[in-house]
């Protein structure tokens, strides 16, 4: 029989060792009991700026540590590199040696990113460019094994560490808004060290900007009543988005249908795809959600991260409504610096060149190369000869760099781009559309679905009988639109049927975004070995699933036999497409409810979420990223 002693050494080894089965993560219940001493410790010393923010650096590490084990060594020397980088930077007097200095802080940072999360994608890439055979080597695991005399660490396989992209940014936003003196360089690492690892949005965000965070390190502790119901109203939310929402339809449906497409009819494919949209936004802001109440539970506030995204009317719109930390960190930090939308830079023909180029030559098909060959041609020829839209054109080629890129950043495969440039091309075109008459676009979706009915009856390809039926509703939209117009002599927009306007708008555009979601989603959950051509096939097998004929007859039996994943997904969608004035009015009536109710409420609420707990806890989608 094990003695006290043993147990508590047992206890403390299992406490302060990393477990990478069971990491930290806000749907566990250590975690919460870790964020209770946590507080607890926190209360004591709120108003000690230095030793609170110290305390807070340390819990972080740890968390980090709980969550990744060893690879908070690169948190550290993120952390360490971004402090003293930002003070050399700021020491230079010259603009020329500042400029070396923010590039080689720039390389440093981009380098350990790339390193991690793009070794595969980049030996894969030159691998297939040039004929050769190299394959990835973890020079970290090597030196560990060099250190330790032992064979401890795989040198074969390099693994991502979670949240390094989100760390990363943060920290290049920190020694640009150094470099462009938005703040003074943080004067003693600790508070910096908080800054960069701070727990709750440590791993999935949102991405803190220097100049928003910083200057809350030296403010005392404060939270209203009112701001304590917030913070505890985000973290129930979080929470229910996640377990309820999220984990619930995709362990039960959209999982099975991803991993092996083929098994299902082209309906069930269907609805795995809408329900996709809904699981990932349900996942991702639930995260946001309980990070922002426990950040707030501290006095700290974060960034709005989601503003009901599904409710977007045109791409562009939705990414001012989706992952708005990163839309903006993107604007400010990549689609200003090429140009904006004021002109091109050497840097965005370059981008968007290098990116065609190995696009068409992996791709292995003359009719890709023939295509973007075309297309390059007809944009060159219009910028020559209609000098007065040679500005739209070369500035939206900044739109499409920034969102290739930015697919980029989600993941390191093709699939990820392709769902990147899917979305760059639905905000270039709504930005040519919008200018077009109503019978202009009729006219454009008319030609369009003719042309894709042809191709699935003389092509049979199962993606050009997807894209008919899809352009075949947005035509009928537009014939009602310009009827409407023709019999009552008066734009559509401004009469009082605008709220149908916007709801086959949202619509149109909803389906859009799902649509790429095809690409991200295959791109995801996998092995970064393997992910290019895994994710591709599961991809195509989905599409052809759609694509081809459905037997209309099972449909009925299907729909009844998902129907709690179905109501689930229709009930998301309603609460996402409630009113905004109404959700915060709701938010409001739970913050100032009296704390007894408030807490039968949460312990309620609390009991719910346990029903829907699975054996196997989903980790979050973002964490990959």
């Amino acid at each position: 029989m094990m003695s006290f002693t043993d147990i508590a050494l047992d206890f403390v080894q299992k406490l302060f060792s990393f477990d990478k089965a069971h990491p930290l993560l806000f749907t566990q219940f250590y975690f919460w009991a870790f964020f209770a001493i946590v507080f607890a410790v926190f209360s004591l010393i709120k108003n000690k700026c230095l030793l609170r923010n110290a305390f807070l650096f340390f819990v972080s590490l740890f968390f980090y540590y709980k969550t990744s084990g060893l690879f908070t060594l690169i948190l550290i020397f993120i952390t360490l590199y971004n402090f003293f980088g930002a003070k050399w930077l700021h020491s230079r007097k010259r603009d020329s040696s500042r400029n070396i200095v923010l590039a080689i802080s720039i390389i440093v940072n981009l380098s350990i990113l790339f390193y991690f999360k793009y070794a595969y994608f980049i030996t894969d890439v030159v691998n297939n460019l040039f004929g050769a055979h190299f394959e990835v080597f973890d020079v970290f695991s090597w030196i560990g094994n060099q250190v330790t005399g032992t064979n401890r660490f795989s040198v074969d396989t390099i693994l991502l560490p979670v949240g390094i992209s989100f760390y990363t940014f943060q920290a290049i936003s920190y020694i640009m808004d150094v470099y462009r003196k938005r703040i003074e360089p943080v004067s003693n690492i600790l508070d910096f060290g908080f800054y960069v690892s701070f727990f709750p949005q440590l791993v999935a965000g949102p991405i803190v900007r220097a100049n928003e965070f910083i200057p809350q390190l030296h403010k005392k502790y404060f939270l209203s009543r009112r701001q304590f119901g917030i913070a505890v109203f985000w973290i129930m939310n979080g929470l229910i988005k996640k377990i309820v929402l999220s984990d619930y339809i995709a362990v039960n449906f959209i999982d099975r249908v991803f991993e092996n497409p083929l098994l299902y009819s082209g309906f069930e494919n269907l609805c795995a795809l809408f329900g996709y949209s809904l699981q990932v936004y349900a996942d991702f802001s639930g995260y946001t959600d309980i990070a922002i109440g426990v950040a707030m539970l501290m006095g700290f506030y974060l960034p709005k991260n989601f503003n009901s995204p599904y409710k977007a009317k045109h791409p562009g719109e939705f990414w001012k409504r989706w992952h708005m930390s990163l839309s903006r960190w993107l604007q400010d930090y990549l689609y200003i610096p090429l140009g904006g939308n004021r002109n091109a830079t050497f840097g965005s023909f370059c981008i968007i060149t290098m990116i065609a180029a190995i696009a068409v030559f992996l791709s292995g098909s003359w009719w890709v190369g023939l295509g973007v060959g075309v297309l390059a041609l007809i944009i060159a020829l219009v910028a020559i000869f209609k000098p007065e839209k040679r500005k739209k054109i070369t500035t939206n080629i900044n739109s499409m760099d920034t969102m290739l890129l930015g697919g980029l950043w989600h993941g390191a495969s093709w699939n990820f781009m392709i769902w990147g440039g899917l979305n760059g091309i639905g905000m270039v075109f709504y930005k040519f559309w919008k200018d077009w008459s109503n019978a202009t676009r009729t006219l454009f979706i008319l030609t369009v679905t003719i042309a894709l009915r042809l191709l699935s009856l003389y092509v049979p390809y199962p993606v050009f009988s997807m894209f008919f039926v899809w352009c075949f509703i947005i035509l009928i939209g537009n014939v009602i639109r310009l009827a409407y117009t023709l019999i009552f002599n008066k734009k559509a927009q401004t009469d009082a049927f605008q709220w149908l306007a916007d709801a086959w708008a949202i619509f149109q555009t909803f389906t859009f975004i799902t649509f790429t979601r095809l690409f991200f989603r295959s791109g995801s959950n996998l092995d970064p070995a393997e992910a290019n051509e895994t994710a591709w096939n599961t991809a195509k097998n989905m599409v052809n699933q759609i694509g081809s004929h459905w037997d209309l007859d099972k449909i009925p039996a299907m729909a009844h036999q998902y129907r709690n994943v179905f109501l689930m997904i229709i009930l998301g969608m309603i609460i996402h497409w409630l009113p905004e004035n109404f959700k915060r009015r709701y938010r409001i009536w739970f913050a100032n409810m009296p704390l007894p109710l408030m807490v039968v409420v949460c312990v309620l609420v609390v009991f719910v979420i346990y029903q829907f707990i699975t054996a196997d806890l989903q980790s979050f989608i973002y964490f990959q990223f």
